[in-house]
């Protein structure tokens, strides 16, 4: 039965920012030094005749979504920047009604023929899934922003039967039947929340691994990082293909993180190790693990979770099963992440652990974060370089799904430019003293912020 809160898209726009890095991040064998922001505006009306306008901000992540042999880096963000923007275009023309999950779910059956269209035109290979996602994100956050500023309501309080016309279960399987997603978020975000800090291949650790320093006012060194920001989580970025490097990676980081803890009185801290889809098999997970463990055994207890150790593409490589490595850590998938099923094929395949991001759609981080729930699954939300709202936006969803329990969130670190204006707004989010985020900040009207 239709509801008076359902909405209508009455106009959306988008435009485009660019920013350049800091310094230079490298994950899964290549290197970023800048970003594309693409931004949309959405507004929206409501059957009883109320009116607001949202937003949403996601980077053009397209060397890691769309890696390829074949499409450059330029045509790659080309394509996925173009199809953003078409998505936001095409969606003035959307004529339904009803909730933010019904109407994203309805333009999410088009994204392919979108797609298409773009790649055909420029005459490159066909955008991957992930890559569509990624370009169709912003849209996605501006209606459910739209949605909860009209109604003058936090969006995450909106997912119960009271405003939604479909239960769960009509967007994954007839288990969730009867289930809304007000089931699987909290009413009022977690009041704060540990950061996760990025160690990318690159960074580094010492002032022995600096050739030039850059000099503008911010941390440069791992214990610099510690002591400024008072950093309890640490994300390692790994090649996975070169064992020793690996292992040498993590037994330096561990050394010179405890030197730096100590002297500031710190004895708990965590890390997550990031694969990027590099290693060859799961026996390479386990030699890394017990060559740490032979190392630096503290630096394994230390270790929370293992992020997408092998190839995304898990149809194309059934070998590639978790078990034995997830019996020691959670093993979590994260660019594998696409939908319903690649889950459930995740969960065959060995891996224990989902991570969700903003940038692959809200409405899917939502329906995913509510199926690893019920699977007992270890959920943790990843970052994308995510600057300014799109950072928000991840923090966002971190605070309101129950069982995650720290923010990724590298944008301080590598592009802090693109964070000026949301900073002076949200302090609390973008000045690190110990460790934590202020995410009690994130309880406003739409997506919190």
């Amino acid at each position: 039965m239709p509801k008076a809160t359902d909405i209508r898209l009455v106009r959306v726009t988008s435009e485009t920012e660019q920013f350049n890095y800091r310094t230079p991040i490298k994950f899964g064998g290549r290197v970023v030094n800048d970003v594309v922001l693409l931004n949309v505006t959405a507004e929206v009306e409501t059957r009883d005749g109320r009116r607001g306008t949202g937003f949403g901000s996601m980077p053009m992540g397209n060397v890691w979504a769309w890696p390829s042999a074949t499409t450059t880096v330029d045509q790659s963000l080309q394509a996925m920047t173009t199809l953003g923007q078409n998505l936001a275009a095409d969606a003035n023309g959307y004529q339904g009604m009803g909730h933010p999950l019904e109407i994203t779910h309805d333009l999410a059956a088009g994204y392919q023929a979108a797609a298409d269209k773009v790649t055909s035109a420029m005459g490159v290979e066909p955008m991957p899934r992930l890559a569509q996602m990624v370009s169709a994100s912003p849209l996605e956050a501006a209606i459910h922003d739209a949605y909860g500023k009209t109604l003058g309501q936090n969006s995450y309080n909106l997912l119960s039967a009271e405003f939604v016309n479909r239960d769960v279960g009509s967007y994954l399987t007839d288990e969730f039947a009867g289930e809304y997603l007000d089931r699987y978020t909290s009413r009022d975000p977690k009041p704060t929340m540990p950061l996760y800090h990025l160690i990318g291949a690159l960074d580094p650790l010492t002032e022995g691994d600096i050739a030039q320093r850059i000099n503008d006012g911010l941390p440069e060194t791992l214990p610099e990082w510690i002591r400024a920001d008072g950093l309890t989580h640490m994300k390692i970025k790994l090649n996975g293909d070169n064992l020793n490097w690996d292992v040498e990676r993590v037994v330096s980081i561990e050394r010179v993180a405890s030197e730096a803890q100590a002297a500031r009185g710190c004895s708990t801290w965590f890390y997550s190790a990031d694969f990027n889809e590099k290693c060859a098999n799961v026996q390479y997970v386990l030699d890394f693990l017990a060559k740490v463990r032979e190392r630096a055994p503290r630096a394994l207890d230390r270790l929370q979770y293992i992020e997408q150790p092998t190839h995304r593409d898990l149809k194309a490589n059934p070998d590639n099963r978790m078990h034995e490595a997830a019996k020691i850590k959670p093993v979590v998938i994260d660019e594998s992440l696409v939908d319903f099923e690649s889950l459930l094929l995740s969960r065959e395949l060995g891996y224990s652990g989902v991570a969700l991001k903003a940038c692959k759609g809200h409405t899917e981080a939502l329906l995913m974060g509510a199926a690893a729930q019920k699977y007992g699954m270890f959920l943790c939300v990843q970052d994308l370089t995510c600057v300014g709202a799109s950072f928000l936006h991840s923090a966002s969803l971190s605070a309101r799904i129950p069982t995650i329990a720290a923010i990724e969130g590298n944008g301080r670190q590598y592009c802090p430019a693109a964070n000026a204006g949301w900073s002076e707004r949200f302090p609390s989010m973008f000045d690190v003293t110990d460790g934590t985020l202020g995410t009690a900040a994130l309880n406003g009207p739409g997506l919190g912020f």
